[in-house]
């Protein structure tokens, strides 16, 4: 069972075990819900693929700007996490459903302007990308048929917040399987049983979301009329949740910077490196699921504790929090630096490709000890609603990180070297810059606002 934030004020704080099965029944149903999301992807790309070439290219492209969409307003969830937990924890748990509900609405007002203009824009969207006139028609169909989704899907990301910060991460994890498996039904009905091709693909994927969304909703909804919330949208309310969600807005940007830049430099650097890079990327991202599941049990968890003003079991989250992620990087480490050479053949035939793969992979297992420690951090500090100096480090570390970037795409050379060398300024010096900053700012107390918070 969760720990009530009531004990904390009265100081029957979780310990050794007890502490770890808490942590753990967060963070193993948030990486359930996690994993499910990219599933979307995955089965939408499997059922367009036999519809031929152009329709897949098609599906790749409009798919990346949806999900850049989605993941550039992440900040909904845990700007929610952090608001409802904080209140949840000080005994206010009327007030935390009433923000979470402020932040639900803001997910419509964001998620209607989003639709609305990835509707109207599609199609010059989808030339600035370059595609193909055979891959154009397919684009800019997917884009404008899963654009009204992501109003569900922003709602996701608010009502998840929302029961995150309740300390419920199971009820997102059921509801992502069963949107992830409907998904697959209603492709098949629109895109081979109505015969929409890619824009069923499109409409599946949005009709999908958009009940998830619906489904999460409910189930706040049910709680706040438990304890007498009303769930009418407050200016001032959705107003302080945009505020709050602000600086992880800026945050978020300076990590898809990053991203984007370290694309471009493997790029830049020839065709095998793209493609290694492409391989390492997706290994990257699937440890990203793992360590930020405990970093959602961090936020959580902390906020609460810092609602009902426990500092020492905060300090103690923090650090039992710190171990796990560590322990969870340097195992996934050691997989990556030990599993490269067997993983890299399952994803090309091309001996260079193989090779470049298989030492970035052993260059970012190295590295991931210290991703697991960043992504407890960002969980801890995201929790406390330091997002302000989040942004501000986020900034910094980007700053830090280009150059970096910049002095690889000149003189590193193609291939296994290459790509060595890019994944060392990404993997390693990025996130030793993020580790540092966010490692600083614990350290202190400033961050460690007790109660309702700022």
């Amino acid at each position: 069972m969760l720990a009530d934030p009531r004990h904390l004020r009265e100081g029957h704080r979780p310990k050794g075990r007890a502490l770890d099965r808490q942590i753990l029944a967060l963070a193993v149903p948030a990486l359930g819900a996690l994993v499910a999301e990219p599933l979307f992807v995955l089965i939408d790309s499997a059922m367009v693929g036999h519809l031929g070439t152009a329709e897949l290219a098609g599906l790749s492209l409009s798919s990346t700007l949806l999900t850049t969409a989605v993941g550039i307003f992440v900040f909904l969830a845990y700007a929610t996490t952090a608001a409802t937990a904080r209140r949840v924890g000080a005994g206010d748990r009327a007030g935390g459903v009433s923000a979470g509900i402020d932040g639900m609405w803001l997910a419509v007002v964001l998620g209607s302007l989003t639709a609305g203009g990835l509707l109207l824009a599609a199609p010059w969207l989808v030339a600035a990308m370059g595609a193909p006139a055979a891959v154009e028609p397919h684009a800019v169909a997917y884009l404008r048929w899963s654009a009204p989704g992501l109003v569900g899907m922003l709602l996701v990301l608010a009502a998840t917040g929302t029961l995150r910060g309740l300390l419920d991460t199971r009820t997102p994890f059921v509801v992502a399987v069963a949107g992830a498996v409907s998904n697959i039904g209603l492709n098949a009905l629109f895109i081979y049983g109505l015969g929409m091709g890619v824009a069923g693909s499109g409409l599946g994927t949005a009709t999908a979301q958009t009940a998830m969304g619906l489904a999460l909703v409910l189930v706040v909804l049910r709680r706040a009329r438990g304890i007498g919330v009303s769930l009418r949208p407050r200016g001032a309310g959705i107003w302080s949740a945009a505020r709050s969600g602000a600086p992880l807005l800026v945050r978020t940007l300076t990590l898809r910077g990053a991203i984007l830049a370290t694309v471009a430099v493997a790029t830049s650097l020839g065709a095998v490196s793209l493609a290694a890079h492409q391989v390492v990327n997706a290994m990257w991202g699937l440890a990203a699921f793992a360590l930020d599941a405990l970093a959602i049990a961090a936020q959580a968890m902390v906020g609460q504790a810092l609602g009902a003003g426990d500092p020492g079991h905060v300090r103690a989250l923090m650090r039992r929090c710190l171990q796990w992620g560590t322990a969870a990087g340097a195992l996934l480490g050691v997989l990556f630096a030990a599993a490269g050479w067997w993983l890299a053949p399952l994803f090309t035939g091309d001996d260079d490709v193989r090779l470049a793969a298989a030492v970035g992979l052993a260059v970012a297992g190295a590295c991931l000890p210290v991703a697991g420690w960043v992504y407890v951090l960002d969980g801890v500090l995201i929790g406390a609603g330091d997002g302000r100096y989040l942004a501000w480090a986020g900034v910094l570390t980007l700053v830090v990180y280009l150059p970096l970037a910049w002095a690889v795409q000149e003189f590193a050379p193609d291939g296994a070297a290459g790509l060595a060398w890019l994944w060392a300024a990404f993997g390693g010096a990025f996130m030793t810059a993020r580790a540092i900053t966010t490692g600083l700012r614990a350290r202190g107390t400033s961050w460690m606002v007790l109660g309702t918070g700022r």
